[in-house]
């Protein structure tokens, strides 16, 4: 997917050396549809230049700050020698990131479907992520919650969801879940504190797994889980609040487990 539009000045592009010339460098612009820059030469490299082809050469993938953009000559103007590596590494990394996003909504929308279609719903995760890596990073994160501000259909927005926790890796995921424990046995306050303890895992959590349990407001607490994967996480969340359930029905009392908050705002 390219983006129809024009870059920005200051803007940073990737782009393939298509042409190289004595006076400067013709480059297509990878991000964008039927653009085209050119790098003069006093814009390659710093410095005193004897040959161009010493710089680049033709089909090189480059990244490059656009300098300025004249629509109505259909004119882009690059530099090469303003960009440092810093930048550019940064940069290639994240157009790489937007080409699997890209075969990743190939995944996620249907077969058949049709431009306009599929360039609608990247375009919504795009406004809201900012990018299709982005959109699909938090939704593996997050979850339909991610994409709940967008005008996807439902059923989109699983597909989504699904193909993001499929492929995405992310260095790590936060999920949160809640558990009503009540105990109207005997037991009492104790029998909560030992339901509370068994959710917390007494001391069987895996190293790379950082769980939370605490009071939201009566009967309701919450379970935080912190882990490298989603798989891991929502596991974990699942076997915690098990474990607060059974120990609470073992004193005779109740426990559920639920993903959205019930009681009102502390």
């Amino acid at each position: 997917m390219k983006y129809s539009g024009w870059p920005d000045p200051g803007e940073l592009v990737v782009g393939k050396i298509d042409e190289i010339e004595d006076f400067g460098v013709f480059v297509d612009l990878e991000e964008y549809e039927d653009k085209r820059g050119l790098i003069h030469i006093s814009e390659v490299a710093s410095g005193w230049i004897k040959n161009v082809r010493d710089h680049v050469r033709e089909g090189q993938i480059v990244v490059c700050k656009v300098l300025d953009v004249d629509e109505g000559h259909e004119q882009i103007d690059l530099s090469l020698k303003d960009v440092n590596d810093h930048q550019r590494s940064e940069k290639i990394q994240q157009w790489k990131n937007e080409q699997k996003a890209d075969n990743w909504m190939d995944l996620a929308v249907a077969e058949g479907i049709d431009d306009e279609t599929y360039t609608a719903i990247a375009n919504e995760l795009i406004g809201a992520h900012g990018g299709l890596y982005e959109g699909f990073k938090q939704a593996a994160i997050h979850g339909e919650e991610a994409l709940s501000s967008t005008d996807l259909e439902a059923d989109e927005i699983t597909s989504i969801v699904e193909t993001a926790r499929e492929n995405v890796s992310v260095p790590y995921v936060n999920v949160t879940g809640y558990v009503d424990l009540e105990n109207p046995s005997p037991t009492g306050v104790d029998g909560i504190r030992d339901a509370l303890e068994a959710a917390e895992g007494n001391g069987g959590i895996p190293d790379e797994v950082e769980l939370e349990v605490s009071y939201v407001g009566a009967p309701e607490y919450r379970i935080k889980v912190k882990a490298p994967n989603y798989k891991t996480a929502e596991a974990q969340l699942e076997e915690s609040a098990q474990r607060a359930v059974t120990a609470i029905e073992g004193h005779d009392g109740d426990g559920e487990f639920h993903r959205e908050r019930r009681t009102d705002d502390e």
